[in-house]
């Protein structure tokens, strides 16, 4: 949707898990939001997603220097702090977008730029409609990440490339590890990775394999029940041809009754946090096989690896903050995406999808993309998957470790009273 440009101020906002490269988007917002002052006044940042919106927690990124953006857009995490809040719906809670809106503007805000995931784009349509129904001017673009590479409407999602990158290397390393240590006895490893309901970071790991006894051996995915009894013979198959196996795990596979294998808390809106499907794993090839079984969490580690980030994912992830600031400026809504063009040489460009076709949906690994016997990948998604973990974008390193930039920039003066969401 189309309506007529604005002028005024721009916010950005981050939300939901952080990822290697999220802050390079942040960068290439305020990289492209500087470059029009004739449209842009101030580009304002909240501190925690739409919780800084509604607590009026916002600081101003004029304070960065040039210098220091280009550091930010080598730095993971989140730089202006995330959140999982989602809005209540409106007919819920109309004090909560009041208050939004007298946030708003209060600071001016005609462009409004949120960098999450398939839930932050749901938050965004729920502003947009809101504002288009208070006649209030203000454009709204989804600005995409996650390692989960699960958002619809986008080829590939900004940071599940680097994550891809970070698996894929440390499977390969620590195949070379097993082999080393292997005896006639037989071992096991298992690495345990993010995925709650879709595979793609599973299913990455693969890409560390250069011949078929390389690990990973076996990829037990979420869109597949897992049977252990299957399972089970596979493995020992393995350790018999090769004395080793390696199994990757994805937090949310389930058992032939939906049922996930492991889970860890429930926090009182109700977000399952994953977590043990791994160590579930690893001690049923103990106690049913007999072997020396090794297990690890990638966990936070995964979407942090800023170290070993991919070149191709950096890149897209400043792309498509910059593509946000002129789809603003051109007054269209919606979210931001990454579309294919070729796989090789690969060749790709920035899309806009309506936030209906985005919000709270969630896009799982194709059929065409895993093995027949559910334990792997296809090479169509070998060839899919390649290009994303290509090139290397290093950080600056000062005394041997990376020199990561922390951002100190004052809040801007409150106009409102204290709230608390």
């Amino acid at each position: 949707m189309t309506a007529n440009p604005l002028h005024g101020n721009l916010l950005y906002a981050q939300s939901g898990g952080v990822t290697a490269v999220i802050n390079a988007s942040a960068a290439g917002v305020i990289d492209e939001a500087r470059s029009h002052p004739d449209r842009i006044g101030r580009v304002l940042a909240a501190r925690n997603g739409i919780l800084g919106v509604l607590r009026e927690t916002l600081v101003d990124t004029a304070g960065i220097s040039d210098a220091d953006l280009g550091r930010l857009r080598a730095t993971p995490g989140g730089a202006f702090g995330s959140c999982r809040f989602d809005l209540d719906p409106l007919e819920r809670n109309p004090a909560q977008y009041d208050r939004l809106f007298a946030v708003l503007a209060a600071h001016d805000v005609r462009y409004f730029l949120y960098n999450g995931g398939n839930g932050s784009m749901e938050t965004c349509r729920q502003i947009q409609t809101a504002a288009d129904a208070r006649g209030y001017p203000l454009t709204v673009v989804g600005v995409p990440k996650t390692v989960d590479n699960d958002i619809v409407g986008t080829d590939c999602c900004p940071g599940f490339g680097s994550a891809a990158k970070y698996l894929a290397t440390s499977v390969r390393e620590v195949g070379l590890d097993l082999a080393a240590m292997t005896t006639n006895d037989g071992r096991a490893f298992v690495l345990e990775v993010m995925g709650r309901n879709a595979g793609w970071l599973a299913a990455a790991c693969a890409l560390a394999a250069e011949d078929a006894d390389a690990a990973p051996h076996l990829i037990l995915l979420p869109e597949v029940a897992f049977n252990e009894a299957a399972f089970l013979a596979r493995v020992k198959a393995v350790v018999e041809r090769v004395g080793a196996c390696a199994v990757v795990v994805a937090e949310g596979i389930c058992g032939p009754d939906g049922k996930v294998l492991a889970m860890q808390d429930r926090n009182q809106k109700g977000y399952i946090q994953l977590g043990g499907a791994g160590e579930v794993v690893a001690e049923r090839i103990h106690a049913c096989l007999g072997y020396k079984v090794h297990y690890a969490l990638a966990d936070y580690l995964q979407r942090s690896a800023r170290h070993l980030a991919s070149k191709t994912d950096t890149a897209q992830a400043a792309a498509v903050g910059k593509a946000a600031v002129r789809r603003a400026l051109a007054g269209q809504q919606g979210v931001v995406g990454i579309e294919r063009l070729a796989d090789s040489p690969y060749r790709w460009r920035t899309n806009l999808s309506p936030f209906e076709a985005v919000g709270n949906l969630e896009r799982r690994l194709p059929a065409e993309f895993i093995a027949a016997d559910g334990f792997g990948v296809t090479d169509a998604f070998r060839r899919w998957c390649r290009p994303l973990i290509e090139g290397e974008d290093w950080p600056r390193f000062a005394g041997g470790l990376p020199d990561y930039l922390r951002l100190q920039l004052p809040l801007v003066p409150a106009c409102l009273p204290a709230y608390a969401p």
